[in-house]
């Protein structure tokens, strides 16, 4: 049977299912907005509310009238577009596991996840602060993180506020090597990339965070942000099933529609971290 006897909205959950396994800087995002997403260019609206003014309360007094609350609206624009478009002939479908083309929906949801993920960490200029640092023996990578977790105290993030830490490979081995006090998970957690938590900031490793150069040397871009920072809306616009026209094939083609936007600058800190081969061991 060909694949385009299957239903379609059954491959784009399939698609979306993987793509939240995969995504690592996405599902540190606030993923709640109005608007729909009908091609590149939409706009959605990410809405929130005003300060609120908190009295004193005086015994057998009447109290003021209650305070009308000012809405927010953040326009957040769908700027982004990815597709794939791939086929498995038939001859190797035939000599091949029946779970061919699932596993290459799976590579293809990895491939945009990827992609989305690039993008978030593409966006660390914004953030409220920035940390340069070139960690030595003298002064271990864990301080940096210190620093970082003080500023966002000092911007009323408190201990309540779940923390993401995103770092590049190599500055996840060097937090470990340093010997920072990480609470392991499981095997399904450390899958997703989590890998332990310091100062009450969920470590989080991926190779899509940027690093950049600078007199030379590596520049890790790492991120430590609350979940409402960034704001992140996407949308599986086309996913499609067909044959085609000159092949015996089974192809698949999908369109992924996106945007994100540094909403809480003041709770998002990028950590630059450099050429830390000083605390390189032997």
């Amino acid at each position: 049977m060909a694949i385009t006897n299957f239903i379609p909205t059954i491959w784009s959950e399939t698609l979306y299912s993987e793509l939240n396994k995969n995504f690592v800087a996405v599902n540190h995002c606030n993923r709640d907005f109005e608007g729909d997403i009908k091609s590149k260019g939409s706009v959605v609206n990410i809405c929130g509310v005003g300060d609120i003014t908190v009295k004193d309360y005086t015994a057998n007094t009447d109290m003021s009238t209650p305070q009308e609350l000012d809405d927010t609206v953040t326009k957040l624009e769908i700027d982004r577009a990815k597709f794939f478009n791939f086929q498995i002939d038939d001859v190797n479908k035939a000599q091949a596991s029946p779970k061919l083309m699932e596993a290459a929906m799976k590579k293809a949801a990895e491939a945009i996840a990827n992609e989305a993920d690039k993008y978030i960490f593409s966006l660390y200029s914004q953030a409220g602060k920035t940390i340069d640092s070139t960690p030595s023996e003298a002064t271990p990578l864990f301080n940096t993180v210190l620093q970082a977790r003080e500023f966002l105290y000092e911007n009323n993030v408190g201990d309540n506020t779940e923390l993401f830490l995103e770092v590049s490979p190599k500055i996840a081995s060097f937090l470990l090597r340093d010997k920072v006090n990480t609470a392991y998970m499981n095997t399904d957690a450390l899958e997703s990339g989590y890998l332990g938590s310091i100062f009450g900031c969920k470590i989080f490793v991926c190779n899509n965070v940027e690093v950049g150069h600078a007199n030379g040397s590596e520049v890790h871009h790492c991120i430590l942000r609350t979940k409402r920072a960034i704001a992140f809306a996407d949308q599986l616009s086309e996913v499609e099933a067909y044959r085609p026209e000159k092949r015996f094939a089974d192809a698949v083609k999908g369109l992924l529609l996106y945007g994100a936007k540094v909403v809480y600058p003041n709770e998002m800190v990028c950590l630059d971290i450099h050429n830390i081969t000083a605390n390189d061991p032997e």
